[in-house]
């Protein structure tokens, strides 16, 4: 356990007790701390200023204890902060991609916190700035870009921005020849929209007032008279997104929960037509659908596919009646996502833990891989914005090696590296040794931890340790190159990655066994990993620590409460903590959508005692917890800051020992923290320069050889 004398001897912040009892299933619990959940959330997400004024002091107090006792690490953060930022290259810009007679990327400018989107005629040439993140952010103290899509004439552009943190984004079209915006603007969207065949005007979905993307609306362009609803979501459980294909045939209106699928199709040349039902909502199955030309392409797991199967149906009439399978179902052999093109259906697809990229020929159903050597790495399919092209993008990296985007010819089997990530300060892939451990879990599963450290660090059990670790939704963590924990292998840390269970990290059964009834589990590996890595001499308890967000931070909440001496600190970053109490709250954004994943208490008395078992706020006890850094963002509509700002409250009442729990909120963000690319480094700094001050490690990076 740390040495609490390294802190300061400041008397942290004390929440006020405000008893509120709750009754359900017979079962009365009491929320000492429910007057920290703003009444007029809905309202304060959109206006922070309505934020109540008890509230705001103590959310204030507690940034202003956080800033005391870190205080005298203001020098290592900024160190950290100033490392990080040398490793990205400040005026980088995305491999344009080709569509038409133009090609279209992202870019940044020396210095700049947000992105630029330009284009160049399509085989190179000057830039056209069609917007400028920084421009439109000037004098916000928030701002974030959502969807970008240029109309397929390329005389527009649609774009969203929000500018609270609250993910409520107003919808936007630029004029590209004159760079204005048009009258045409539509608030309180999910964030993007996409055109129709004649670039007429846009499908959007909107936000109902607790932030639920509830209805599709068509906008035709210079309309002042209401949008037309084109589809209106009645369950609060599912959400939804509308999308096109790339072809322009199609508009597709994707609703799902975490478990259940459904599609609405209209023809993207008649706005007006109604949406038609591809395969009705059938709890457990879950389809995607990816274009074709003449067919439809359906990536699914109907009829017991667990890992999912790959079918086709007729474009005319894609309903269930006339699926096809072309791919079948490999059991242990998870298919991720698919593209689909003119001549070729490219599939990403993951077995024993790894990924690989097959490309089939359509017409001869032929299939090849493309092959990698690495032991470990993460591999993604880049963007495409044509489908007659027999060339596709994708990204490759690992632990050790930068970021490479490759473009892929399906006919030739040619790779060209069109780009690595530049490391301005340097990086020399062969300093650090990426590894591979199986760790064992209680019930005799293998979880396997990726890691990362300096070639010269010694594995003598005296290095600390970062393992970090997520477990939920059927999200797996790749292994992939991240500048920013450098500084720490480069000060001796272990950088590790859990891949418990809840992800997909081992296959679809891998998800389902840290889900529901089984939902332990994911705890339990992550404890499983610790354990791991003290048994192979790596690192001490004392010396690892334990970091995690949103679903990952209530990873942390349960194992600080399950196994506080198995940590020697724990950061827990928009942590999902008071799981019992938001589930219970159906009037918040994720809660209906999210019974499927973590259970429905208010209906069932089992689900309810479950989640009660592990919910961290609830479980908070009488124990020794190791430091704890909580961080989380006012406006966040995901994870609402009184999560933590209450769970942070109960933990200093309730624990023993002389170990700070920390605080920090950003009032100025959300979910995501900073929106800038350097304020979120501000973050990633102070969360480690937290890690090497309770660690103890070296503040001083290892010098180059």
């Amino acid at each position: 356990m740390s040495n609490p004398s390294t802190f300061p001897s400041i008397v942290p912040p004390v929440a006020p007790k405000r008893p509120v009892e709750d009754t359900r299933h017979g079962i009365t619990r009491t929320d000492e701390y429910a007057w920290l959940r703003a009444d007029n959330w809905q309202e304060m997400f959109k206006d922070p200023s309505l934020l109540d004024a008890d509230i705001r002091a103590h959310l204030e107090a507690e940034n202003a204890y956080q800033e005391s006792m870190l205080a005298d690490i203001e020098a290592l953060r900024k160190t950290l902060f100033s490392e990080m930022k040398g490793r990205i290259k400040e005026d980088d810009s995305s491999v344009p991609m080709a569509d038409g007679e133009y090609a279209y990327g992202t870019g940044f400018r020396e210095g700049g916190e947000q992105p630029r989107y330009f284009r160049t005629a399509r085989d190179g040439g000057e830039e056209h700035v069609l917007l400028d993140g920084d421009v439109e952010a000037e004098g916000k103290a928030y701002f974030r870009i959502g969807g970008v899509d240029h109309s397929s004439d390329h005389k527009r552009l649609l774009w969203g921005c929000d500018d609270k943190g609250s993910e409520f984004y107003t919808l936007r079209v630029r004029d590209i020849a004159t760079g204005k915006d048009l009258e045409d603007v539509v608030s309180d969207t999910g964030g993007g929209g996409t055109w129709d065949a004649a670039n007429e005007g846009f499908f959007y979905t909107a936000l109902d007032p607790n932030h639920r993307p509830s209805k599709v609306f068509y906008h035709h362009l210079g309309s002042t008279g209401p949008d037309r609803l084109v589809y209106e979501e009645t369950d609060p459980g599912f959400f939804m997104g509308v999308g096109g294909t790339r072809n322009n045939d199609h508009i597709l209106i994707a609703i799902n929960d975490h478990e259940t699928t459904e599609y609405r199709l209209l023809p993207a040349n008649d706005p007006n037509a109604e949406p038609v039902v591809v395969a009705p909502r059938e709890t457990g199955l879950q389809y995607e659908l990816e274009e074709g030309g003449d067919v439809f392409f359906i990536l699914t797991n109907a009829d017991g596919a667990k890992d999912f199967k790959i079918m086709s149906a007729p474009a005319s009439d894609p309903s269930r009646s006339n699926w096809t399978e072309i791919v079948p179902h490999e059991p242990g052999r998870l298919i991720l996502s698919i593209v689909g093109f003119k001549d070729y259906l490219v599939r990403l697809e993951r077995k024993d833990g790894l990924p690989r990229i097959v490309i089939r020929e359509r017409a001869s159903g032929t299939e090849h891989a493309i092959a990698f050597e690495e032991e470990a790495y993460s591999l993604g399919i880049g963007e495409s914005l044509e489908f007659d092209t027999e060339v596709f993008r994708f990204n490759y990296s690992s632990m050790t090696t930068p970021a490479q985007v490759f473009d892929y010819n399906m006919r030739t089997r040619e790779r060209t590296l069109l780009k690595t990530q530049e490391v301005p300060s340097g990086h020399d892939p062969d300093d650090y040794v990426t590894r591979r451990l199986m760790a064992p879990a209680p019930d005799g599963e293998l979880v396997p931890v990726s890691i990362l450290h300096h070639r010269d660090t010694p594995l003598d059990g005296s290095a600390p340790c970062l393992l970090y670790g997520y477990g939920a939704y059927g999200i797996a963590i790749p292994a992939s190159f991240n500048t920013n924990c450098l500084s720490l292998a480069d000060r001796g840390f272990i950088y590790a990655i859990a891949h418990i269970r809840g992800g997909k990290d081992k296959g679809y059964s891998w998800y389902e066994d840290g889900k529901k009834d089984n939902k332990v589990n994911t705890f339990t590996d992550f404890i499983a990993a610790s354990n791991h890595l003290v048994s192979e001499t790596l690192t001490a308890h004392d010396r690892i620590v334990a970091q995690g967000g949103s679903a990952g931070g209530m990873l942390m909440g349960a194992v600080a409460n399950m196994a506080p001496e198995k940590f020697g600190a724990i950061i827990a970053e928009v942590p999902f903590v008071d799981v019992l109490n938001t589930m219970l709250d159906a009037s918040l954004p994720l809660t209906p959508p999210e019974w499927p994943e973590w259970g429905n208490p208010i209906e069932s008395a089992t689900d309810y005692e479950r989640i009660a078992s592990y919910s961290p706020y609830d479980n908070v006890g009488a124990y020794d917890y190791p430091p704890i850094l909580a961080v989380a963002g006012l406006t966040d509509p995901r994870v609402t800051y009184w999560e933590p700002a209450k769970w942070v409250a109960r933990l200093r009442d309730r624990k023993t020992g002389d170990n700070p729990v920390l605080f920090r909120i950003n009032l100025s963000a959300g979910h995501a923290g900073a929106s800038g690319r350097f304020s979120r480094l501000e973050e990633v700094a102070l969360n480690y320069a937290f890690a090497i001050r309770v660690t103890g490690a070296r503040q001083e990076a290892k010098a180059p050889a």
